[in-house]
């Protein structure tokens, strides 16, 4: 991705007709939890409030976390999570994981939380009508780190996923590990080659294979599914989403076994090359009852690069096997594995192969379905939020203007949005509508005035025609 040296910052795009107008939280950077209005202003900032995510819950309390293991020892372990009020007094806090001793630190309780977590109320971290997470009090689940061997995967010490449940008192009352369901996600014989050789290895602590890396993770919630008797869909079971692996399954919270997978391939059944490969996926979850597309499942299909497998031109070890240059929204019917609804590079009118990478972030990034039916998008890499309609008009776009400073991005991890009446230390503010701008004619202060200076026309010289209008994807030729 080539980036310009400067391009706007803020809400750039704004119907508010069209919208499902509220704010939205969202991590700005190495500053903290942010909430801005549909404009774009920035309403708070809790700084120090790291964003793993945030999610705010009603009455103008957020959820983050306060601190990070040492990158000498830990990959994206968070030290705690906690719950703060409107003013940063934290008022419920987890750390009682997992008691870390390492060289040169003060030994401490850490949560080791990363990803994702959920309040006990609703089944994820957004609105949904009639599903209210609870305040004070309520279990919370929550994605957290494991170090352990596990020698039919790779004889080197592995950095796993566990989901852990906890009371408001901080008691640990479920525990469900990742690598104990290794052989139930049917890998290939070469995969689990290339996994035992290379199993995402990270540097920290001497080297850990962060062979899955779970990077989203919510309970089902009521759903169509399971009140016609399909008992895979149980409201409290468990979807979540491998960025590693290519993996989407559901996790059965009585049985602990898988009941439910997508991936690690794509090409085994008519059904799996229709829908396509799937590449690092991120906030896979189905969609609560009450909103629009209600059961099917939502999830941001990053590409990039994932997998495990054969060696190929792009791959040459097997490792990050499956490759794609663009990104896709998916809405799948979790039965039929057809796609409901996308958004894609056609949706946007790109033009395949050229300008697809307009619509990519190959790491991090969310996806939201909205009262009113839109949905919002955070296209995470390039720090920019988007909501679009069901027939794919984009109503709305930001991007964030806070960038870090030990590494030069303004990402977005994930973004959620929230009616007004959540926080009501706020007055609600005023929605004025912002019109597209014409980039054409946009020019930075003292640069050259608009207009050309001398057009030449040249005699007998046909006009340029674009062949293709509309974005052509692989396999629509």
């Amino acid at each position: 991705m080539a980036y310009p040296t400067v391009y706007p910052s803020g809400t750039t795009l704004y119907d508010p007709e069209k919208c499902w107008n509220g704010y939205t939280i969202f991590q700005a950077k190495e500053t903290g939890a942010c909430i801005i209005n549909m404009n774009g202003a920035t309403e708070q900032i809790w700084q120090g409030l790291h964003g793993f995510p945030n999610a705010m819950l009603p009455g103008g309390f957020v959820i983050g976390s306060t601190g990070e293991r040492s990158n000498k020892y830990g990959y994206q372990d968070f030290r705690d999570l906690v719950q703060v009020d409107w003013d940063g007094k934290i008022v419920w806090r987890f750390d009682q994981h997992e008691y870390i001793e390492d060289p040169g630190e003060e030994p401490q309780w850490m949560a080791r939380m990363h990803h994702d977590f959920q309040r006990e109320g609703c089944p994820v971290g957004y609105y949904v009508p009639g599903m209210t997470p609870k305040v004070t009090d309520g279990n919370t689940l929550i994605l957290v780190h494991k170090n352990l061997y596990h020698k039919d995967i790779s004889d080197k010490l592995l950095l796993d996923d566990a989901f852990i449940e906890v009371t408001w008192d901080g008691n640990i009352v479920w525990e469900w590990v990742c690598s104990e369901h290794f052989h139930e996600l049917n890998f290939r014989e070469d995969a689990r080659n290339t996994l035992c050789r290379i199993p995402n290895l990270r540097a920290c602590g001497g080297g850990m294979g962060d062979w899955m890396h779970i990077n989203s993770m919510s309970v089902l919630g009521p759903n169509r599914w399971f009140d016609a008797g399909d008992k895979r869909f149980h409201p409290e079971n468990i979807i979540w989403s491998g960025r590693q692996t290519n993996i989407i399954a559901i996790t059965d919270k009585e049985s602990s076994r898988l009941v439910w997978v997508l991936g690690p391939d794509y090409d085994t059944s008519p059904e799996l090359k229709r829908l396509g490969w799937i590449i690092g996926p991120h906030h896979a979850h189905m969609i609560p009852m009450g909103l629009p597309g209600e059961g099917h499942i939502l999830v941001f299909d990053n590409g990039g690069w994932g997998g495990y497998g054969a060696p190929n031109p792009g791959a040459p070890a097997g490792f990050n096997n499956a490759l794609r240059d663009y990104s896709r929204v998916l809405e799948i019917d979790p039965n039929t594995l057809n796609i409901v609804w996308q958004f894609t590079p056609a949706e946007l009118g790109l033009t395949y192969p050229v300008d697809c990478a307009r619509f990519y972030s190959p790491f991090v990034s969310s996806v939201q379905r909205l009262p009113n039916g839109n949905t919002l998008i955070a296209e995470g890499s390039d720090g920019r939020l988007m909501e679009v309609t069901a027939d794919h008009q984009l109503v709305w776009e930001y991007i964030s203007p806070y960038w870090g400073q030990t590494s030069r991005m303004n990402m977005i991890y994930r973004a959620y949005r929230i009616p007004y009446e959540w926080v009501p230390q706020l007055p609600r503010p005023i929605e004025t509508r912002i019109d597209c701008m014409d980039v054409a004619r946009f020019r930075v202060p003292g640069a050259a005035e608009f207009g050309e200076k001398r057009v030449i026309k040249m005699n007998g010289v046909r006009p340029y025609n674009l062949i293709h209008s509309a974005c052509v994807m692989p396999g629509d030729r």
